[in-house]
């Protein structure tokens, strides 16, 4: 079967297309025949060695690509109950130090991992659910904000944030939302109650003015640290999305990184609120597998709306 792999890390031209032998699954573990693979940031930094450099993942011979799968069981390992073979799923390969990811024709993945598919959702869009989707989901829970709290979302236009708008709503929070101007509309679509532009001069000050005091929580998407940090108030909780990016508990607020894991059942969750039409996927393109490479030139150009999916 066919694979993209990085043998060294570099720029896109490192990513080679190379054929492997086909994965068993192991006790406990599904082979998923790959319909789409989501191109998410990890993996652009995962092939540019900032992982490894940071002692994120045990060096190898070859590192695998892609975290989002939507595919079709191909292959039960032992003790596997739960799923059949040609059952539609999705699901997140959450391990960095493995040689393939999803990128590629098939993947073996824990059946804790996977979830069953969104009825009615194409495999394209469905692929773009489980990394940001549980990502969103988890920093949330580490946030624990009761109804009627106000979340600051930076990045509420990307995917992480879009997703974290959407399930922060459902919630009973008071989003106010950090994007470009023309993103408002659909973010308050989504549930935002206020917008404050991306970019702005003082983000504290265009938060408190909307909130007097400060918000109860914020889900740093945007990776702006002590600027979203400044619209929180004292003693309240702030989430970053990326190993790094948190600043300092100023104020006695309390910090944390979501390092996002698998969650079969979780995902189970989010995938039927899209099956009803209550949580929006968003597809920026789509590729076929062999142009991974030009996937993750878009992907480093910025400005998508929605993940880039590869098809095998």
């Amino acid at each position: 079967m066919r694979a993209v792999v990085v043998r060294r890390f570099g720029g896109p031209e490192v990513l080679e297309l190379v054929e492997v032998p086909v994965p068993e699954p192991g006790p406990g573990q599904v082979r998923v025949r790959v319909a789409a693979a989501g191109v998410n940031p990890v993996d652009a930094v995962t092939r540019a060695g900032v992982l490894a450099r940071a002692g994120l993942m045990a060096p190898g011979e070859t590192t695998g690509l892609g975290w989002d799968v939507a595919g079709t069981v191909e292959r039960l390992g032992a003790g596997v109950s739960g799923f059949a073979v040609g059952d539609t799923v999705i699901g997140l390969r959450d391990r960095l130090d493995v040689p393939l990811g999803a990128y590629a024709d098939a993947l073996v993945l824990d059946a804790a991992a996977l979830a069953p598919a969104p009825r009615g959702v194409p495999a394209v869009a469905a692929a773009t659910l489980p990394l940001n989707g549980l990502t969103a989901l988890q920093a949330l829970e580490l946030l624990d904000l009761p109804a009627g709290a106000t979340l600051l979302v930076t990045g509420a236009a990307g995917a992480v944030g879009g997703f974290a708008v959407q399930l922060a709503a459902r919630r009973g929070l008071r989003v106010v939302a950090v994007a470009g101007e023309r993103d408002a509309a659909e973010l308050r679509a989504l549930g935002a109650q206020w917008c404050v532009p991306r970019g702005a001069a003082d983000l504290a000050a265009e938060v408190r003015a909307l909130v007097p005091g400060g918000v109860d929580g914020a889900l740093d998407a945007a990776l702006l640290g002590v600027a979203a940090l400044g619209a929180v108030r004292n003693r309240g909780s702030f989430v970053a999305v990326s190993a790094g990016a948190a600043p300092l508990g100023l104020r006695g607020i309390r910090v944390a990184h979501v390092w996002v894991a698998a969650d079969g059942d979780a995902l189970a969750g989010l995938a039927e609120l899209a099956a009803r039409g209550e949580l929006v996927l968003r597809v920026a393109d789509t590729l076929p597998l062999e142009q991974a490479g030009a996937a993750h030139h878009r992907l480093a150009r910025g400005g998508l709306r929605g993940r880039l999916v590869l098809v095998p």
